[in-house]
């Protein structure tokens, strides 16, 4: 179940400013040994220690082999390849690598069953208790980051 918040955007100018928006409230990200064991509670032979070694490794070559060029594509989640964030020159010969490129990042591109379309379909959606709180008028929601009219502070996300 993916769980709203509520927040406004606060940008002077923008067609939207002071509209509102919704956004999900993560809670705390799952380790690799969350997850190991979470993939150990759905029935499969491994441990958990075996898991976590497997998908370390994974991690370890997604990386090694996006470095070299090479995306890597996992169904139904996303492909993973290399991208260079680079400033433009007059022309080829004044290119410069160490000059022009400013950044080497991960890119994650949604395939398959991850596609927004998809999950689209099959996310449950809720609001938080605060955004119920809002909804009904108890308090209201500010201009300002993590401030709430009458009601507790709280970081809007």
């Amino acid at each position: 179940m993916l769980k709203l918040n509520f927040y406004k955007d606060k940008r002077q100018g923008n067609v939207n400013c002071g509209k509102v928006y919704g956004r999900v409230k993560n809670s705390s990200p799952v380790g690799l040994e969350e997850l190991a064991d979470h993939m150990h509670s759905h029935g499969t032979v491994f441990s958990p220690g075996v898991i976590k070694g497997v998908l370390t490794d994974m991690i370890r070559c997604i990386r090694e082999l996006c470095l070299m060029g090479q995306p890597v594509k996992l169904e139904n989640l996303c492909i993973i390849s290399a991208q260079v964030t680079s400033t433009p020159a007059d022309d080829v010969e004044s290119f410069e690598l160490k000059a022009n490129v400013k950044s080497t990042k991960l890119r994650f591109t949604a395939t398959g069953a991850s596609v927004p379309k998809e999950v689209t379909k099959v996310a449950k959606l809720e609001y938080t208790s605060l955004a119920e709180r809002i909804r009904k008028g108890e308090i209201e929601l500010s201009d300002k980051k993590g401030e709430y009219i009458a009601g507790e502070p709280v970081v809007n996300p």
